[in-house]
Order: structure tokens, then C-alpha cells, then sequence
């Protein structure tokens, strides 16, 4: 089974201390047990006893120190195939938990990317004390408009800088070891900055003088804070970038942080299944379990269809994740979708089995009343789903008409630094990313629903044709972000098809073959979805909309296929995992 049961792990690993690193985890919380996970929840505990556990087994130090600083110890690195199922644990028992987690990872990110040799020493040694970390780039005027970015630091005649400034939305604000922060470098003399002034990332402390905690602005568990510094004195020693290369050094750590918001839904959505197969198999409702409805089934099977398809889709971009290059930067789109397109799709799982549980999942001793809060969040951070999917259209031209040859990318496994990801290098070109040609997946399995999407896929494919033909319209769309949104909801399942049946080649004892040909039966229902909002939007011209109505269409039933995913893979959850009370 590909889905995560904390009492029934079974992910293996190269070498046994990954493997205990999860199952040291796992004990955590089941010795925590849901009656404390939740007390803890509704009255907004701070999470010191996670914290300290984590500090105690060198946890996050384990995890999140690249190799070169780990001492020589193997355990010790930045292995993104290790990480997806850590963020998992973290997300199946609780955001804020994993909210530390994940702050921390983007904390560490210009850290690690910066020649900074010295703060990345301190760096480890903090780790291995049970430091966590933070990441200051957002402002509360500003939000993640980098651009308009006010902090600043002001050049003193002895060489140091003061930096002035505030900023907003920063999680672990209040207990991160480090926070690296990023501001504008003013010329001497210049007393505010604008947007031509150079940016640069710096490292301070939340516990010195200088930095002040202004405020926690969420009502949660995790502290997401505001902080000010006022006059906090920098050393060109504490500074880890300038220029250009703070600014990629934004964008970089972006890039390998938002990836993780697709596990965090994977975990709580999968939590969520396994409570609300339960409660329904169980409530007998008009003479029989809830479960014998047609349409709860069918609400069961579309969770589930989407919920594997998520963990399949961020598994395989582990894979691009750890095969990239300067030369293949393929992982650009993948992660954007993982952020934008598991995280969206975790909002209808959830959606799903409420629909099913109905007022179950309100009541205070379910996890599912956690889960339905805070996978909403997931979505809108690290850039909004309407940001990245700004980014993702960028890559669509060449995608569908500028196919490439690159060696198959292998299953990734291996207990690797991921080195790449700290060498990103020069955000801009996004443009020339080239991709391998996607039919080599769609036309490498013979099932009736992926025909019928690759006749989606073609439809649409002349219906971008045509609409670049009709260059007025284009030119007044192209402006038009909503509609842009509209084709890039398209473009995003399509490639989220190509990288389901990449996984189901490598793996078909985890995603088989049922199972992917019931999933495409829920991409070909999207497919025809998403075409239908193209054609209703106020900017489609006669000849797109008719290109949209050649998008829609019907999977194929297969109802003896749909019952044995219903008993064997569905159904089959039922008492399968209960949180320790």
C-alpha cells in the first residue's frame, strides 16, 4: 500500500538509521497520544515537548545538515527522498508541527546556499543544540513583494552596518536560533530604499537585544511572528549574500520550501481517510453501514484516487528533485505543481469524505477537525496557487512544442546529499527550460481513460495552436490573468498525468494498474472541468470556445474495476489505523 500507517511502516531505506528516524517520530506522537495532540491544539501550546524531543535525537540536525558539515557522520544530510516521508509524519499528526519543521527548511535555505563559511559552521553547531530557524522575507505592507522590501541596512564609518526594519508572516520568530533576513543595502548617505537598491540576505538572532518580537499574528499552536529590529548591529561576517545573489537566494530557497506544502496535505489528508473510512464503515444509517450508498462509495473512491495520486506525483518529483542539474532544471515545474496542484487536490480529498462524515468532522476529538481547518492553509503559502501558476504557464510552450531528449530519470532512493539543491544558480531563464516529449508516458500504457485524455490532450494542444493564430485575442488574454489561470489548470493536469504513470512504471506494487486507470478516470472528469471554466470566461472567443467543447468529454465506465478498487483498496482501510488515545 502506498499510502503512509504509522503502525505499519514499512518504507525502507539504505541505511537503518533514516529507517529509525521515523519510527522514533512515529513513537513520539503515539506515545503523545490524540487526546493531548488535541488539548494541545485547541489551547494553542506552544509544541516545546516536539521541540525537545527533536533536539534530544538530533532530528532536525540529522535531516537538514548537508554532509559536508555533518562531521563525517553519514547520517548527517540533506536527502530529499528522507525528508518527503519525515514532512509526511509531521503533517499526518498536525500542521504546526510540521510548520516548525518547514520554516526551519527555509531558514536554512540562504544559509546553506551562501559562501558563508563561517555561519554555515555555527549553522550546523546550532542544529546539532536542537536550533530551529527562520526565514525573513515578508513584510506587512509588502507581503512577499520582495521588491518593495524596506528593511535596510545602513552602512556605519567603521565597516558594520545598523539594520532598521520590520517584518511579518515570520514562523519560529520566536525561539530561531537564526533568522536569515533579507533587506536592502543602502548607499552611504541614502536614507531610504527604493527599488533599485541592492538587496542582501543577513543572519540575526531572536534572542539578542536588538530584535524585537513585536507579536504572534496567528491564533495557533505554531508563532508566526512579527519582528522589528532596531538598530541591530551587523558584521560583514553575519552578511550571506548582496546584489543579484540575495535576490536568487529568495527565489532559490523558495524553490526547495514550497515543495514540502504537498507533503504536509498528504499527511493530514491521509490521517483524515483512514477516521473517516472508519466512522462510515461503522454508522449504520437506514438498515445498513453508510458505506453501502452508491455515492458515498463514490466520494470514498475519488479521496482515495486523489490522495495516491498526490503522494505518487510528489514521489516522482522527488526523483527530478534529486536528478537535476544546471542542465535539467525539469524540477522547476514539478515542485511549483507539488506546491500548487497536491495542495489544492488535498482540498478536495478533504472536501470528499466531509461530504461523507458531515458533522463528525466537527467534533473536537477528531483529528479531521484539525485536518479541515488547516489544509486550506497550505495552498496560500510560500506564493499563492495564483503565483505559481503565473510561474508554471512560463514552461508550457516548451512542454507541449519544444521537446527535448534527456536520459530517464531512475527512482532516487539513495542515501545522497542533495548537493544540486544548493547550487541553483541564476534564477532567470526559465524560459529555455526544455522537457522531454510526455507522450513517451501517455503512450506507454494501454488503458481506455488514458486514450480518452490523450484526446483531451490533443484538443487542447489545438486549441493553444489556434488561439496564438488569432493574435488580437492573444495579445488582450495575454493580459488577462484569469483566463491565463483557466489554461494553466490544464496544463498542470496534463503534466500530472505524465509523472502518475512515470511512478506506476517504476513502482507497480505501489500504484497499480486499477488504481491508475480508476485515477484517470478523475483526470479525465477534471480535464472536461476545466475546459468548461475556459469556455465560460468572458474573454474566450467563438473559436476557443469550441475548442473547449472538443476538450469535454466522458470517461470510460469499468464498473468490475471500480469495485475492486472500492473492496481492495478502499474499503479495505477500514480499521486499519486508530491514533493512540
Amino acid at each position: 500500500m502506498l499510502l503512509l500507517n504509522p503502525k505499519k511502516h514499512r518504507r525502507s531505506y539504505p541505511d537503518e538509521a533514516s529507517r529509525q528516524i521515523m519510527i522514533d517520530l512515529i513513537a513520539f506522537f503515539e506515545d503523545t497520544g490524540r487526546g493531548k495532540l488535541k488539548k494541545d491544539d485547541h489551547e494553542r501550546i506552544w509544541y516545546s515537548d516536539f521541540l525537545d524531543f527533536q533536539r534530544d535525537h538530533k532530528l532536525f540536525a540529522k535531516l537538514l545538515t548537508p554532509a559536508q558539515y555533518g562531521g563525517g557522520d553519514e547520517v548527517y544530510r540533506w536527502d530529499t527522498y528522507r525528508n518527503c516521508e519525515f514532512n509526511e509524519i509531521l503533517g499526518f499528526y498536525g500542521l504546526p508541527y510540521w510548520y516548525t519543521w518547514q520554516v526551519s527548511i527555509l531558514g536554512l535555505g540562504p544559509i546553506w546556499i551562501s559562501d558563508n563559511e563561517a555561519v554555515k559552521e555555527q549553522t550546523a553547531a546550532l542544529l546539532k543544540e536542537g536550533g530551529i530557524f527562520g526565514f525573513g522575507l515578508s513584510e506587512k505592507e509588502h507581503g512577499a513583494d520582495i521588491y518593495s522590501t524596506e528593511m535596510r541596512l545602513v552602512p556605519q564609518d567603521d565597516g558594520s552596518y545598523l539594520a532598521n526594519g520590520r517584518k511579518y508572516y515570520i514562523g519560529n520568530g520566536n525561539e530561531a536560533a537564526l533568522v536569515s533576513t533579507l533587506g536592502k543595502l543602502l548607499k552611504p548617505g541614502e536614507e531610504e530604499p527604493d527599488r533599485h537598491s541592492a538587496f542582501t540576505f543577513f543572519v540575526v538572532g531572536s534572542k539578542h537585544g536588538k530584535f524585537e518580537v513585536v507579536k504572534n499574528v496567528v491564533n495557533s499552536q505554531s508563532f508566526v511572528a512579527e519582528y522589528a529590529l532596531n538598530d541591530y548591529p551587523i558584521e560583514e561576517s553575519d552578511i550571506l549574500a548582496k546584489g543579484r545573489d540575495a535576490w536568487d537566494m529568495a527565489l532559490n530557497t523558495v524553490n526547495i520550501g514550497k515543495y514540502n506544502l504537498g507533503w504536509a496535505s498528504i499527511g493530514m489528508c491521509t490521517h483524515a481517510m483512514y477516521e473517516a473510512i472508519d466512522h462510515a464503515s461503522n454508522r449504520q444509517l437506514y438498515g445498513g453501514p453508510v458505506t453501502d450508498f452508491p455515492h458515498v462509495r463514490q466520494l470514498f473512491v475519488d479521496a482515495y484516487c486523489r490522495l495516491v495520486a498526490m503522494k505518487a506525483f510528489a514521489l516522482r518529483t522527488s526523483d527530478y528533485i534529486r536528478s537535476a542539474s544546471p542542465e535539467d532544471r525539469r524540477y522547476l515545474l514539478y515542485t511549483s505543481m507539488v506546491k500548487l496542484k497536491v495542495t489544492t487536490q488535498g482540498e478536495d480529498v478533504i472536501n470528499h469524505l466531509w461530504d461523507v462524515i458531515a458533522a463528525k468532522g466537527f467534533e473536537k476529538d477528531m483529528f479531521f477537525e484539525m485536518a479541515a481547518r488547516d489544509i486550506r492553509a497550505l495552498p496560500k503559502l510560500e506564493g499563492t496557487v495564483h503565483v505559481n501558476m503565473a510561474l508554471i504557464v512560463k514552461f508550457m510552450s516548451n512542454y507541449f512544442f519544444r521537446a527535448d531528449e534527456f536520459p530517464e530519470v531512475p527512482f532516487v532512493d539513495g542515501a545522497q546529499n542533495d548537493d544540486y539543491l544548493f547550487m541553483q544558480g541564476p534564477t532567470k531563464g526559465l524560459g529555455n527550460i526544455r522537457f522531454h516529449d510526455y507522450d513517451l508516458a501517455y503512450g506507454s500504457v494501454d488503458l481506455p481513460n488514458v486514450h480518452v485524455f490523450r484526446e483531451q490532450i490533443s484538443a487542447f494542444k489545438s486549441f493553444l495552436v489556434a488561439s496564438a493564430a488569432d493574435t488580437d485575442a492573444a495579445a488582450k488574454q495575454a493580459r488577462d490573468i484569469d483566463f491565463l489561470l483557466g489554461i494553466g489548470e490544464i496544463f498542470t493536469v496534463i503534466a500530472y498525468g505524465q509523472l502518475l504513470i512515470e511512478f506506476h512504471k517504476l513502482h507497480p506494487s505501489e500504484l497499480d494498474e486499477d488504481e491508475l486507470a480508476q485515477i484517470f478516470d478523475v483526470l479525465v472528469r477534471d480535464f472536461s472541468a476545466y475546459a468548461l471554466r475556459i469556455y465560460s470566461k468572458p474573454s474566450a472567443t467563438p473559436a476557443q470556445m469550441e475548442g473547449c467543447l472538443a476538450m469535454i468529454k466522458k470517461p470510460v465506465a469499468d464498473p468490475e474495476r471500480y469495485t475492486r478498487v472500492w473492496e481492495e483498496k478502499v474499503y479495505a482501510l477500514r480499521d486499519q489505523y486508530s491514533m493512540n488515545d
